[in-house]
């Protein structure tokens, strides 16, 4: 097997490992969105550390992407594939942590909360609603904006290169600019998650890197093209 094709399933395991790992962390974050926030958070500390270690996962595996891929990109596009890492690198290292970082002090916060016998209900509940607020404006930056930046690059290069079936790269072009939309309006005031069509815009993306990933792991790139710009360099 081929470093080249090693590679392809490698990105496509963490492609993989990058979405099913947020999505299993919603069961461990329902607290976060009870009607009385955050009086539940009290005892609940290992469901919300659960969730947060699952959202940790999910910024290795976009790091790791990243790095995997950077090698099979600069080939074809040196500037873009650096803008894809550092794009990548910014969403998990920065935005994700935080949300992450945000979540552990959260539980942190309801622990002395409750072994100080409640002396200051209303800092807490201040404190708690700010730390919330950051864990979702971090998702909102770098999950919907960052993210789809991120996003662009990628399969712009991937289209240009045809190393992958331009189907796949062209729906993932108008599935990151319908998803960087909603991003951006939800930075300016639109409601997200009440409305019900921030799922419907977040749906064409994640479907599109699930079937990248299939094709990965399946198929890998196109060798052919890989080949002949490697004779070129």
């Amino acid at each position: 097997m081929s470093s080249d094709r090693k590679t392809a399933i490698i990105v496509g395991i963490l492609f993989i490992a990058a979405t099913a790992a947020p999505l299993l962390s919603f069961p461990f974050l329902m607290p976060l969105n009870a009607p009385d926030f955050p009086a539940e958070i009290p005892g609940q500390g290992a469901l919300l550390t659960t969730g947060a270690l699952l959202e940790l996962i999910m910024a290795l595996a976009i790091a790791g992407i990243a790095t995997t891929i950077y090698p099979v990109l600069r080939r074809h596009n040196e500037a873009l594939a650096l803008g894809y890492v550092g794009a990548r690198i910014l969403e998990s290292v920065v935005f994700i942590v935080v949300a992450v970082i945000s979540l552990l002090s959260l539980v942190t916060l309801s622990r002395h909360f409750v072994n100080g016998g409640s002396p200051d209900a209303s800092s807490f509940y201040v404190v708690g609603r700010f730390l919330r607020s950051a864990h979702d404006w971090a998702y909102v930056v770098g999950g919907n904006v960052v993210f789809t930046v991120s996003a662009l690059i990628l399969n712009t290069v991937l289209y240009q290169s045809r190393l992958v079936p331009r189907f796949i790269s062209g729906w993932g072009l108008l599935g990151a600019a319908l998803l960087l939309v909603g991003g951006l309006l939800a930075m300016f005031g639109w409601p997200a998650g009440t409305s019900g069509l921030e799922p419907v815009m977040f749906l064409p993306i994640a479907l599109q890197e699930m079937v990248f990933a299939v094709w990965l792991i399946a198929k890998g790139f196109d060798l052919s093209v890989i080949k002949v710009n490697s004779e070129r360099i």
